[in-house]
C-alpha cells in the first residue's frame, strides 16, 4: 500500500480534513486518484504540497494566490512574498493602532481625547469645579475635538489659561448652577452681563469661545459645541443668546451669525 489516507494526511499537516477538501476543490492541491480498495492515498508529493499551502495560508496569503504563487519562477516568488509581507505589516499596524484604542478605553475619555485634554480635567476639581462642571468640559472637548479638530489645541491653550483664573472658576460655578433655574429667572441677565463682561475685558478667556472655527459649516459646528446639552427655551439656553447677542454686539465675531447658518 503506498501513501496515505486523507485522515492520515491532514494530521501529518497539521490541518482538518475538511480544509484538505477545501484545497481540492480550490485546485491548489490535487485529489489523488483511488486506489484498488476505493481509498485516495496521498504520497509524498502531495503532502509536501499541502505543507506548502497550509504554510502560505497561515502566513496570510490569500488562498486565491496561493495556487499561482507555488507555480511562479524564483523571482516572481520572492516578489509576491515581498509583497505579502508589506501587507502583512500593514495589517499588524493597524491592528496595533486598535489594541492602543482599546487600552486608553480602559481609561474611558482616554479614546477620545489626547493626553493632555484628559490631564486637564483630572486637574479640573483641584481648582474648585465640581463633577457637574468637568462632565460639561469633557462632553465639550470630545465635541470639539470632532467637530473642530485643527482648532483643538488652540482651544485647550484657552482652557488651561481661564481655569487658571479663579474670577473664570467662579463665573462657571454659577453658570452650573443656571439648569435649575426657571427660564425667565431675573438672575439670567445679570449672569449674561458678567460673563460677557468678563469675556470682553480678558481677551485670552474670550479665546475660549471664538477658537472654535470651521473651514466648512462653522456656524452649525460651532453651534453644536457651545449649546451643547441645553434644553430648547430654558435658562441655559437664554444665558447663551444673552451672551453671543452681547459680545456681537461689542464687535466680536462669532460662528453662527446668520450669514453662516
Amino acid at each position: 500500500m503506498n501513501g496515505v489516507t486523507i485522515g492520515q494526511a491532514a494530521t501529518f499537516v497539521g490541518v482538518t480534513v475538511k480544509t484538505v477538501r477545501h484545497y481540492h476543490k480550490l485546485g491548489l492541491v490535487n485529489e489523488p486518484e483511488r486506489d484498488s480498495s476505493g481509498y485516495r492515498r496521498y504520497s509524498s508529493a502531495d503532502l509536501t504540497r499541502l505543507v506548502q499551502v497550509r504554510t502560505l495560508a497561515a502566513a496570510g496569503v490569500p488562498l486565491a494566490e496561493v495556487g499561482a504563487l507555488l507555480d511562479s519562477g524564483p523571482a516572481s516568488f520572492a516578489a509576491s512574498v515581498a509583497e505579502v509581507e508589506r501587507q502583512l505589516v500593514e495589517r499588524i499596524d493597524e491592528l496595533a493602532a486598535r489594541l492602543h484604542t482599546l487600552r486608553r478605553l480602559a481609561g474611558g475619555d482616554r479614546a477620545l481625547l489626547p493626553d493632555r485634554a484628559t490631564a486637564l480635567l483630572d486637574g479640573m476639581p483641584g481648582v474648585g469645579f465640581t463633577p457637574q462642571d468637568v462632565t460639561i468640559a469633557r462632553e465639550s472637548f470630545v465635541l470639539a475635538k470632532a467637530l473642530v479638530p485643527n482648532g483643538f489645541d488652540d482651544y485647550l491653550d484657552q482652557v488651561e489659561n481661564a481655569v487658571r483664573d479663579p474670577r473664570f472658576v467662579a463665573l462657571v460655578r454659577r453658570i452650573a448652577e443656571v439648569p435649575g433655574w426657571a427660564p425667565d429667572d431675573p438672575r439670567v441677565p445679570g449672569l449674561a452681563a458678567d460673563l460677557s463682561g468678563h469675556y470682553l475685558a480678558n481677551p485670552e478667556h474670550l479665546k475660549i469661545v471664538t477658537s472654535l472655527r470651521a473651514r466648512t459649516e462653522p456656524g452649525t459646528r460651532y453651534r453644536l459645541i457651545a449649546h451643547h446639552g441645553e434644553e430648547p427655551d430654558s435658562a441655559a439656553a437664554r444665558l447663551a443668546v444673552l451672551v453671543e447677542t452681547k459680545l456681537r454686539a461689542a464687535g466680536v465675531h462669532l460662528p453662527g451669525s446668520d450669514q453662516e447658518r
